[in-house]
């Protein structure tokens, strides 16, 4: 058990969280339903792509030194004995001055060493005339130019896009080996929350964290299972944090994280008899983010307000189902960029601001979205990084070098963001 309220680094946090880091485990599915699924494997090359020389254009499959002549004042004509299209094979062996039409992705006939495209000849019934001389090779796709047999092409735990699939479907993998999706329970906690079909009334908000974290989930590789909205009802929050413990591999909390009259997750902590790992972080917004375990399950309390319950799950939680997914890089990717607009509120900690990035002239620029406030939802809409202020300043400036989380990005980091790196006096 931790010492109550005591803050605790970031990197010290993330380093609690994944030494409970496991892999999930795997599955097979079928090709068709493979999208947005995370390799459980790497793949590898069981062939040379292309898995021999072919034809990138439809032309004349040719010898290169029966061309070396050929000019506008020189033309020269073949006699053309074969046509291949694609799939087919020609056991014609090409010899002196001598052509073979050729299809697009057709394999290279025995003697030829080149082709001449098609718009490129003039062409009679039974020859072809070239005005220009090719070179040994010239558009010829060459066995293995694409990938190597045996070469590693995508790393275990990498998100299946629609390149990857073009991949599988090319080697054959009418079965794929996925990561299995752990399944994550999701409680909103607080009296105040309605759902998204009721009238506000006075006091009450509608719950958008938990749709939120939904999609985050999502985003991240898992699935899950939604428990609702609890009112704050000590008894009924804790049976129902215990149900969700049984039936799901994760469980995150919104709210109730706090020290107010109605912040019940620590008290819940003490009657799981759960081990806490920490329940408070020197980081803004997300201060009170807590995490506990039991059993070997991670219990994530995150903030009850929007952008540092957002923030809360990047820093944390994802990193933790990417491992889970058999990702070698768990942690979001971090790149450098240039601040566009003064930051002058003072940072006693670390603090994570929602940014949108600029290209200028291929520099990377970045500039706050929206309100800087823990509270605020509509700046999540448009952020597209997290701006890392280190704690200790009193402000940074327009022209400052700053680091950037990348939300979207599913290329990944092996290590963690850690503080001081850009520390300012």
């Amino acid at each position: 058990m931790v010492e109550r309220r005591k803050p605790i680094w970031v990197k010290d946090a993330i380093e609690y969280v994944m030494k409970y880091k496991k892999n999930g485990g795997v599955e097979f599915i079928s090709l068709d339903d493979c999208d947005g699924r995370f390799l459980a494997e790497p793949l590898i090359a069981d062939h040379d792509v292309p898995p021999f020389d072919r034809s990138p254009y439809d032309g004349f499959a040719l010898r290169s030194n029966d061309t070396k002549d050929a000019s506008r004042d020189t033309p020269l004509t073949f006699q053309v004995m074969d046509e291949i299209g694609a799939g087919q094979v020609s056991h014609h062996h090409i010899g002196h001055m001598e052509a073979v039409r050729i299809m697009t992705g057709a394999q290279i006939p025995k003697g030829a060493d080149c082709v001449m495209m098609l718009e490129l000849v003039q062409e009679e019934e039974q020859s072809i005339t070239i005005k220009r001389s090719l070179n040994k090779g010239d558009n010829i796709s060459f066995q293995g130019e694409d990938t190597k047999k045996g070469h590693s092409l995508i790393d275990k735990g990498v998100a299946i896009n629609p390149g990857i699939k073009a991949l599988l479907a090319t080697f054959g993998y009418s079965k794929v080996k996925v990561s299995s999706r752990p399944l994550i329970g999701i409680i909103a906690t607080g009296s105040e929350l309605l759902n998204p079909e009721e009238e506000l009334v006075p006091g009450k908000i509608r719950n958008s964290n938990g749709y939120m974290i939904e999609s985050q989930i999502l985003r991240a590789g898992a699935q899950y299972k939604r428990y609702g909205s609890i009112s704050d009802n000590l008894d009924k929050l804790y049976e129902t944090i215990k149900q969700a413990l049984e039936e799901c591999d994760i469980l995150i909390t919104t709210g109730g994280v706090s020290v107010g009259d109605y912040d019940y997750l620590p008290e819940i902590y003490r009657r799981l008899e759960a081990n806490q790992l920490f329940n408070k972080i020197a980081m803004r917004p997300g201060s009170v983010t807590s995490c506990a375990e039991k059993e070997g399950k991670l219990l994530f309390g995150l903030s009850g307000n929007p952008s540092a319950c957002y923030i809360g799950f990047e820093l944390f939680v994802r990193p933790y189902i990417r491992y889970w997914l058999h990702s070698e890089k768990p942690f979001l990717r971090t790149i450098t960029g240039t601040l566009k607009k003064d930051f002058p509120k003072p940072n006693p900690f670390s603090r994570f601001v929602r940014g949108k990035i600029v290209y200028e002239n291929s520099a990377i620029f970045v500039e706050p979205v929206g309100l800087d406030k823990s509270g605020v939802v509509t700046s999540l809409a448009w952020a597209d990084c997290l701006m890392i202020l280190p704690g200790g300043t009193r402000g940074y400036m327009k022209g400052d070098q700053v680091e950037l989380l990348l939300l979207d990005d599913q290329q990944g980091s092996e290590m963690p963001w850690v503080e001081a790196k850009f520390s300012k006096s």
